[in-house]
């Protein structure tokens, strides 16, 4: 069973749940099982919390959280210094990062020796689409591009069919154009 575990980091108010749901609503349309959860609870706005998204080909029979990820994306780069973001990634793992500094130094940073550490100004990329700090969009083109888990075709038709419901065409057609910025400008090292 090919099982893609990701575990979201963030400060509550960043979006990291609803992102956590629409990569699992993503891997839904694209035919595959999925799971997705939150870890928190009535923490204050800006309150480190995680959140969590499984993909697979196959039925999924865990339900817990996830100690051994795939993938770590990290929405507040401030997080670093308070929560071990890499604790149980696997050997080989990615982490995605919001931030503007070069994957090579938060490489360093991390204490990491092999996987791919990614990084991309999703906080840049919200405040110049959508006017708010909300990097959670901006990080599910990075992780489009990065690891390949969910397509960025879907990722744009489910957060119009998604966005559609709620918002105005302009904070859908601003959440699209963070997105494919964000697939465009990440970098890997």
């Amino acid at each position: 069973m090919q099982l893609t575990e990701i575990r979201w980091h963030a400060r509550a108010g960043q979006g990291a749940v609803t992102a956590a749901k629409l990569v699992a609503e993503t891997a839904l349309e694209q035919n595959r099982y999925m799971q997705a959860m939150p870890e928190y609870g009535p923490e204050r706005m800006g309150a480190p919390i995680k959140a969590f998204t499984r993909i697979s080909a196959e039925p999924i029979d865990i339900h817990c959280n996830i100690e051994n990820p795939d993938i770590v994306i990290v929405l507040d780069e401030s997080l670093l210094d308070v929560v071990d973001v890499i604790e149980g990634i696997v050997e080989g793992g990615t982490v995605i990062i919001n931030s503007c500094e070069p994957p090579e130094m938060m490489r360093k940073v991390l204490g990491m020796v092999g996987g791919n550490v990614a990084c991309v100004d999703a906080s840049g990329i919200a405040l110049d689409t959508i006017k708010r700090d909300i990097p959670n969009t901006p990080m599910i083109g990075a992780l489009a591009k990065v690891t390949g888990v969910v397509d960025l075709e879907a990722v744009k038709g489910l957060l119009v069919k998604t966005f559609g419901k709620k918002f105005g065409q302009d904070i859908i057609d601003a959440n699209l154009t963070s997105v494919i910025r964000s697939f465009e400008e990440v970098n890997v090292a």
